[in-house]
């Protein structure tokens, strides 16, 4: 049976999109060997992150697939149903609807009843195929952050990615909030 590793990135920052990732792959045995030395995305530095980006998205064995959800309709139906609406998306992509599939998902994550899946509470650190998804999904978001630093560099989202540090806060407090922010998260 095929299996889908399913994480989410960008649950919790004030600005930018929240980004889901799934990986497919034909069976646990093959995530043995495909994902040796994998780690969860907040475990790695940019740098390894990138580098297994790219050593993922080259394997012809892995299918992956990313959904975003932006900050309007984060703010609409909240961010965990934008999360669960984005977990959706990339599983309806990687199926093909098609069945034969098992999904495995990072912790509060969750589809239809109707899909053979399982929970994982710190899935990202424990099963490798959820890790590789919360790579995908953390470096996709991370490099929309530093697009949209571009287009608002007033608010230096290429430092925080959209993050509630110290640093985005005064800027906040400064100059306000921009059209990517999240309006029903604090500052």
């Amino acid at each position: 049976m095929k299996i889908i590793g399913i994480d989410e990135a960008g649950r919790g920052p004030l600005a930018g999109p929240v980004v889901v990732a799934g990986v497919k792959i034909r069976s646990a045995k093959t995530a043995k060997r495909l994902f040796a030395g994998i780690r969860d995305s907040k475990k790695l530095s940019a740098k390894k992150r990138e580098e297994w980006f790219s050593v993922l998205a080259s394997r012809p064995e892995i299918e992956y697939a990313v959904a975003r959800v932006w900050p309007a309709v984060i703010d609409r139906i909240n961010i965990s149903r934008a999360a669960n609406l984005a977990a959706r998306r990339v599983h309806r992509k990687l199926s093909n609807g098609r069945g034969g599939l098992y999904v495995l998902l990072d912790g509060g994550l969750c589809l239809s009843d109707s899909i053979p899946q399982e929970t994982i509470i710190k899935g990202d650190e424990k099963i490798p195929v959820i890790a590789a998804a919360s790579i995908i999904a953390k470096v996709t978001r991370d490099r929309i952050m530093v697009r949209l630093h571009k287009k608002f560099p007033r608010y230096r989202f290429d430092l925080h990615k959209g993050y509630g540090t110290r640093f985005h806060r005064r800027i906040l407090r400064s100059i306000g909030r921009s059209e990517v922010h999240r309006a029903s998260f604090r500052f």
